[in-house]
Formats: structure tokens, sequence, C-alpha cells
């Protein structure tokens, strides 16, 4: 297996075999090599050896795949295959994905670019690739059985095309889209704009990462490829918090995230501590009088948002969606709510037919939190993540925004937990509670109650009768 490491040494990645005959299908018969990663932490940016340049992503939690130039045309390989995602410590899945992960690596090119990507296909069944998003001939847009022949198991196919125009993109298959989506099968496509360009400001912290949900029952490791709504797993680049790294960035750096959305349901994506500006859409750049600034943005099925923002604010600020049950982890939808019911004398009961029973949810699912249940195997805990302060309680679509005046520039590694300046942390108080106003005799409250009848009133209710009515409902 090749992986990224040789490509990070020195000033970028050392690049790959550069050939200068003419290309045919003589010279393509010699594939770019196949690189591949299994690690799920996120690779540092691969600056560009070859090529026009450009200002590198960080694919959280993932990696960008290298090219190489044959005859001025940029060449990848990507190979559709089974793999086995770590989607936190302990939880693996088997889902399908691309060169070793779900997702796939990110692809970078720079607008005008002449792009080749030959596509292997391991998996089973056949398969295809859309380029999502991308302006390109018809017959390279990847619908199998509507622009090509879909991809037979074994075979390679070739796609290529102009990068037209800047902007965030996606890639996954058009063929058995259920099953090959719901098993993990996309990747990340970022244009970069060949040069200045007046909405497209530049930053020094560029992240993406793809929002992606399965449905894996606790103990198991392949996804039901049959699930419409109800997932149990919501993820970003296939990885669940506390298993989502962090995005670290130094005290002031204009920061960039790329979002893309292949779940089947939207998502309100919401950073804490900072305002950020929708600044691009899988449409292009938006115009800078459309922009104004927002803490929360939606992600509806299929789009793209790219978001920017002044990281001014030091700390450890919570970055997530804003759908509760999507920051939880595997859980079932049939718990019930057991808020407020006395379990002491059943619980005393069953503890002497079940001496591991414990009692769920009595005052809340935090209580889930405390106690340290035996897990199925392989599965990862519904509420978790261990912050400075105590349990974090929360799972899923996760992470955490780490803003330091220390960081350097190019350092991506985790600076650890912030040292909050003395009496900028919440505290306990301890004085006495006055009792609040309106419980006094006298009220208090600005709109009394009125009051009730002295006698319970009956309503009765009368059907309509007659041809002009209801008749036959």
């Amino acid at each position: 297996m090749t992986t990224r490491r040789a490509f990070f040494r020195g000033a970028g990645a050392a690049a790959l075999a550069v050939s200068t005959a003419a290309v045919g299908r003589a010279a393509m018969a010699a594939l770019p090599e196949v690189t591949s990663q299994t690690t799920p932490e996120t690779m540092p940016p691969l600056l560009p050896a070859t090529g026009r340049p450009y200002n590198p992503v960080v694919t959280l939690n993932g990696w960008t795949l290298p090219w190489r130039m044959n005859a001025g045309v940029k060449e990848f390989h990507l190979v559709a295959e089974p793999v086995v995602r770590e989607m936190a410590s302990g939880f693996s899945a088997h889902l399908w994905g691309y060169n070793g992960q779900s997702p796939g690596p990110t692809i970078e090119v720079v607008e005008g670019d002449r792009v080749r990507i030959f596509v292997t296909n391991k998996l089973p069944e056949h398969t295809s690739i859309h380029w999502h998003g991308q302006r390109l001939p018809n017959g390279m847009d990847g619908v199998a059985g509507l622009n090509q022949p879909a991809i037979p198991s074994g075979k390679t196919f070739v796609y290529e095309f102009v990068a037209r125009r800047p902007g965030t993109f996606m890639y996954h298959p058009h063929a058995d889209e259920m099953t090959q989506m719901a098993m993990g099968m996309m990747g990340f496509w970022i244009t970069h704009p060949k040069a200045k360009h007046p909405l497209i400001d530049e930053v020094n912290r560029d992240f993406c990462f793809l929002l992606n949900a399965f449905d894996i029952e606790p103990g198991s490791y392949t996804p039901k490829i049959m699930t419409m709504l109800d997932f149990n797993l919501w993820s970003w680049n296939s990885r669940i918090f506390p298993g989502i790294d962090s995005l670290n960035v130094r005290l002031n750096d204009k920061v960039r995230i790329r979002i893309g959305n292949l779940t089947m349901t939207n998502h309100p994506i919401h950073l804490h501590g900072h305002e950020f500006l929708v600044t691009g859409t899988d449409g292009g750049p938006t115009r800078k009088n459309t922009r104004w600034y927002e803490v929360t943005t939606d992600i509806a099925v299929g789009q793209m948002r790219q978001i920017e923002f002044l990281a001014d604010e030091e700390g450890d600020w919570a970055f997530h969606c804003h759908k509760s049950h999507h920051t939880m982890n595997a859980m079932g939808h049939d718990v019930p709510t057991m808020i407020g019911v006395d379990h002491r004398g059943l619980a005393r009961k069953i503890t002497n037919l079940i001496p591991d029973y414990m009692v769920m949810s009595e005052r809340g699912m935090a209580d889930m939190t405390e106690m340290e249940m035996p897990l199925p195997d392989n599965t990862a805990p519904m509420m978790t993540g261990a912050g400075p302060y105590g349990s974090v309680e929360m799972g899923g679509m996760f992470s955490v925004l780490k803003v330091r005046r220390d960081q350097k520039a190019g350092d991506y590694k985790d600076p650890g937990w912030f040292k909050h300046p003395s009496g900028t942390v919440a505290y306990e108080f301890t004085g006495p509670l006055a009792e609040p106003s309106r419980f006094r005799a006298d009220g208090g409250q600005s709109m009394p109650r009125v009051e009730t009848p002295a006698k319970p009133v009956e309503v009765r209710a009368r059907k309509p009768a007659g041809n002009g009515g209801h008749a036959g409902h």
C-alpha cells in the first residue's frame, strides 16, 4: 500500500511520474499509480509540486489524492472498492469507498486544468461516477445508462474534461445509488481559481468535509441500505464524535470551511463564538451584496455550502449540526420517555432477577453518559466525549474549533484544551436565593390568572344532520 507520507517531505509533494509522450490509447495504457490511505487521521495539506499553484485544503479526517502530469493533463486514479472505516475509536464499519477510505480522497485542481480520471471498479457490482456540480461534456456526467455504460466489476473507465469554473463540488456514484451511497461512496472535489478572483478571498485555513449518515445496528458492521429516514449514525466524513478531529487554527486567521450534504435530510450547521458569511455554494461563489452574517446555515440534501469567518476569539468553540438527534450516536428510536418515573421499587425487584439492571433516563438522557454500561461489540457510546470539565454529552455531527494565539501558521496539530484566563469560566453561586416575586402572596405577575368557573363545564358536540352534512364520512 502506498500512503501520502512521501508526498509531504520538503516544500510539498514529490511528483508522480511525468510523461511528455503524446496522449493516446497506448500512452494511457500505463495507469497512474494507485495511492491508498487507511488511517482516519486528518492528513496535512498536499502542496502542489506540479501544475498551477494553489492554496490547498485540509480534508477533515481525510486526505487529498496525488496526481501525475501527462503532457499537460492532470491525471488521477480512483479505485472503487470495499473498505473498513474506523468511525470512532473501537468502532469500525464495513463500507464501500475509494482508495482505501470512505469518503474517498479529495480531488484538488485549478480552474482551466484538463483533468483525466481513471476509475477502476473493484466492487462486486457495476458503478459509475457523477461529478456533482461540474460543467462538462454530457458523456462525462456519469449517469449510468443515460450518459455512459456502467463500469463493470473489474474494469477501468476514463473520464476527461476541463475544470471550467472554481468552486466546491462532490463526486459520487450514479449507479445503484441507494446501495452505493448508503455504503459510503462519495468524495470532495475542489477547483481553485487560476488567478485572483473578485468573489473568492484568500484564506489562511481551508477545511472541507462531507455530511453522511448510516444505519448500523450496535454489534454489526455493515449499513442497512434500505433505510430511508431513521439513520442512527450522523457523521462528518464517516466519523462520529468523539472520533471527529478538531479544526485547529491560529488567532485572527481567515478561515474557510466547505461542507457538502449527501445525507437524506437537511442539517443546520452552527458555529459558536463567531459569525460567518456564506461565500459559496455548488453553484459557485456568492455575490458579495447577497452575503450577511450568520451563526447557523442550513444545508439541504445534495447542497454545498462554503462559509468564511475571522477566527478572532480564542477558545474551544463547539461546531455542530443543530438537530439534537444528529449529535448522538447509535440508539434505538423506540426508547420511551421515562423522565419523572420513580423506578426504585421496580428496580429492586428486577435486580433480584437481573443483577446488572440499571435505571435509564429517569432524570434525562444524561444519565446514560454517567453509567459505565457494557456496550455491544463494535459500537460507540450514544453521548460521550470527555472535555476538561467532564462529559461533553455529544456524538455524531459535533466537533470543536480550537483558536489559539500561539498556533503557528500552517500548523494543524491539536493544541490541547484551552486554558481560560482567571475569572472567565462560569461558576457556582453560593449565596442565598431570593424567592421569585411571582410566588409572593401579593402576586407580581404581569398577567394575573383569570378565575376558573365554579362548576365544571360540559361541552357537547352536535353532528350536522341531513344530506348537506358529512354523512358517509
